[in-house]
């Protein structure tokens, strides 16, 4: 497949304009025009281009890509070396953050509630990305919580009361603990993201609702892998999913 015509359909199915984001969403570094196999993974660190490399793909498709609003736009130091390595083996980057979670087919916040269980009734929240669904009935937060730390592989980080019953979860993969309060206004008995601030404690504590830190890497290696496999059904394109393990 051509990659302009590869970067065209993502940034049309993933409705790319319809977001301000932190970075850019698309393809970051250029490689060979022609793909056929693509290798995906959550972060571009060093050791997933080195796997991508080493098994042969022309594009790297991440979730974390690079070029953060406020950060050294040098291209030194470890960005010098990750950069090189693209280029020197002509492997295309393409990233996509915001447009990545909020997709309703293929998003981290729709594969995750499907990895949990949850269907989604509702989005609020910035951008609708905060999702929420009925709980099954007799749902704890010590029941779902194990739930959690099952279909992820890790156990959780939990605020809140075990024993209380939920109606209603939240969640919104990744660093979204500023989204909290929004899932409580939207009703929600436990709110699921990847990351907790110390601030976070104490709004779950007061609030009552649960606060249930799964893990930034953890909830978010879903959408990323779900694209890939859309990709090689669509056009036939090889794909492997690389998982290089972190455990924030």
């Amino acid at each position: 497949m051509d990659r302009s015509a590869l970067d065209a359909y993502l940034g049309e199915y993933l409705q790319v304009d319809g977001f301000q984001d932190y970075c850019p969403n698309g393809l970051q570094v250029e490689g060979r025009a022609e793909i056929r196999s693509i290798v995906s993974g959550v972060t571009a660190c060093a050791g997933l281009i080195e796997a991508a490399i080493g098994a042969g793909a022309d594009a790297l498709l991440v979730h974390h890509g690079y070029f953060w609003r406020g950060e050294d736009a040098r291209i030194t130091g470890l960005r010098r070396r990750r950069i090189g390595r693209l280029i020197g083996h002509d492997l295309n980057l393409f990233a996509y953050h915001l447009p990545l979670d909020a997709h309703p087919g293929v998003g981290n916040n729709a594969m995750l509630g499907r990895v949990l269980g949850l269907e989604i009734m509702a989005r609020g929240g910035d951008k609708s990305l905060v999702a929420m669904a009925e709980a099954p009935a007799g749902l704890t937060v010590d029941g779902f919580a194990a739930t959690v730390a099952s279909r992820l592989g890790r156990a959780p980080l939990v605020v809140g009361e075990g024993a209380r019953p939920l109606r209603r979860i939240a969640w919104c993969t990744g660093g979204a603990q500023g989204y909290f309060e929004q899932a409580i206004a939207m009703g929600a008995d436990a709110y699921v993201s990847g990351e907790i601030s110390e601030q976070t404690v104490h709004v779950a504590r007061e609030s009552g609702v649960a606060y249930i830190a799964a893990g930034h890497h953890a909830t978010e290696r879903y959408g990323v892998q779900a694209l890939g496999e859309h990709l090689a059904a669509r056009f036939g394109l090889e794909h492997r999913f690389i998982d290089i393990d972190n455990p924030v």
